[in-house]
């Protein structure tokens, strides 16, 4: 029972000394901007199934999954800050299916943008066998795997959540409020999540940063469309900044805890609030703004459900 004190993020504790005032307003300001993206994600996912040139092509098909992860990931964010600011004590089932629906989704974003930089690295290197290779079917079979490998992450978590006592606890509802740090309540549990986040993004960046040395190379060949090659380039470095931002959503509870043992408990509620924005917000709404702004074909399209279907008609020469 020792464990799950050493992992106290201060979360109610910091939130004692903080006026009703300050909850209501970082509450507003962080929600706001957050339902903002919330719908022009959605806006943007309803766009991606609106014709048929998103549903047939492998790129955007990809752009769905990542965009869906990061949307339902955001969503369950919020959700949990949302719990956190009204002090509302779970029990530790229902915290766990929470956590467990956020850790699974946050795990399908890295590995989508793997797929989705492998992908631009055969339509550089590789133009002419491209639609051989990154077809529907394949594009289907690598978004199985990557679901299929977040799935078995998120079942062997399970297994270790199963072999706490909670039998022996005297009421199964949580003494601080639900995080993802409140459901590690074993070492073991401790030593595999970190494991497994470092192995998940030192392999996504060694795929990324082989993809950006591939299509640089393959930029100075003659044969090499000069254009497609700056795109993908300039792709892949963005997907390598998605990927830091994400590996920071991932071990930003790790760094607060680090920090409350040197910061008042106020300036640690202050600083999650923070960190909320910066590592869970801002990621999850690249997406949309990064794709939805550079692409040429979906552009018009978010745009035109953006604005609710209605079109600017030029005013009739009298």
């Amino acid at each position: 029972m020792s464990y799950p004190n050493q992992s106290q993020t201060l979360n109610v504790t910091g939130q004692q000394h903080q006026g009703l005032l300050e909850r209501v307003l970082f509450t507003t300001l962080i929600g706001m901007p957050c339902c903002v993206f919330l719908f022009i994600n959605g806006i943007m996912l309803f766009t991606l199934r609106s014709k048929p040139v998103f549903r047939e092509t492998s790129r955007y098909i990809l752009l769905y999954n990542l965009l869906f992860a990061d949307t339902a990931q955001l969503a369950f964010s919020q959700l949990l800050y949302i719990i956190a600011a009204c002090r509302i004590m779970l029990t530790y089932p229902v915290c766990g299916v929470l956590i467990i629906f956020t850790k699974l989704t946050n795990d399908i974003s890295p590995l989508t943008l793997v797929v989705m930089s492998l992908e631009r690295y055969v339509a550089v290197c590789y133009p002419l066998r491209h639609a051989t290779i990154i077809t529907v079917r394949n594009t289907g079979v690598a978004i199985a795997v990557v679901w299929a490998i977040s799935l078995i992450n998120i079942c062997i978590r399970v297994l270790l959540l199963l072999n706490f006592p909670f039998k022996d606890l005297e009421s199964l509802v949580m003494t601080d409020v639900c995080s993802d740090l409140q459901m590690v309540l074993e070492p073991i549990s401790d030593h595999y999540d970190k494991a497994y986040t470092y192995f998940l993004f030192l392999s996504a960046t060694v795929v990324i940063i082989a993809s950006y040395a591939g299509v640089m190379v393959a930029a100075r060949s003659a044969s090499t469309d000069k254009a497609s090659a700056h795109k993908a380039r300039n792709t892949l470095l963005l997907h390598l900044v998605q990927l830091v931002l994400s590996l920071f959503s991932t071990m930003h509870s790790s760094i607060v805890q680090s920090l409350s043992t040197i910061v008042p408990r106020l300036s640690i509620v202050r600083i999650k609030s923070v960190f909320y924005v910066v590592v869970y917000i801002l990621p999850r709404c690249l997406s949309s703004l990064i794709y939805g702004l550079r692409d040429q074909t979906i552009r018009p399209v978010l745009l035109y459900h953006l604005c609710c279907r209605l079109t600017l008609s030029r005013p009739s020469k009298g």
